[in-house]
């Protein structure tokens, strides 16, 4: 693995976390989706302190990023950790940045007494569910699907509207 140091955001690394949530939807064919704003992700992640950011750092620049937030098992009974995205620039993979992002991400679990680390991971991404598994042996969840609720469909839930 090359040397790498990672390092938390801090207010003003906001156009640095868009610009590798922008580089993730290229890479994900979902470019479309992405309304963030610096304002918005100081906001929510600087103000609000409803997500972390952390860096992977190798000769003084970023070259990649994970963005967390706590969720909750009633079943453990303890706080868990949800990687929301892990992203390392296409020119600085397999060199073990995102190996020491996922790393990092099981110390901080540990640290805080978290029960678990989870993600999700689209289907077609072989390479990453193949680093996943083999490297980091995450296991994959058979038998659960992920739901969404989001723009007009959140709207409708929310106000009740839709079929019953």
């Amino acid at each position: 693995m090359s040397t790498c140091t990672i390092r938390p955001a801090v207010p003003g690394d906001e156009e640095l976390i868009l610009s590798f949530i922008q580089d993730l939807a290229d890479y994900e064919h979902l470019s479309d989706q992405v309304v963030a704003t610096p304002a918005l992700l100081r906001e929510w992640i600087f103000e609000q302190k409803k997500a972390e950011v952390i860096f992977a750092v190798a000769e003084g620049r970023e070259v990649g990023f994970a963005l967390f937030f706590h969720n909750f098992s009633t079943f453990l009974g303890r706080a868990g950790i949800y990687l929301e995205d892990l992203f390392v620039r296409p020119e600085e993979r397999g060199r073990g940045y995102g190996e020491a992002l996922l790393r990092a991400l099981a110390r901080i679990a540990l640290e805080r007494g978290c029960g678990r680390l989870e993600w999700a991971c689209l289907d077609w991404n072989r390479p990453s569910i193949d680093f996943y598994t083999k490297k980091m042996r995450a296991v994959p969840m058979e038998g659960w699907t992920t739901y969404r609720l989001t723009g007009d469909t959140l709207d409708a839930a929310a106000a009740g509207d839709g079929e019953p």
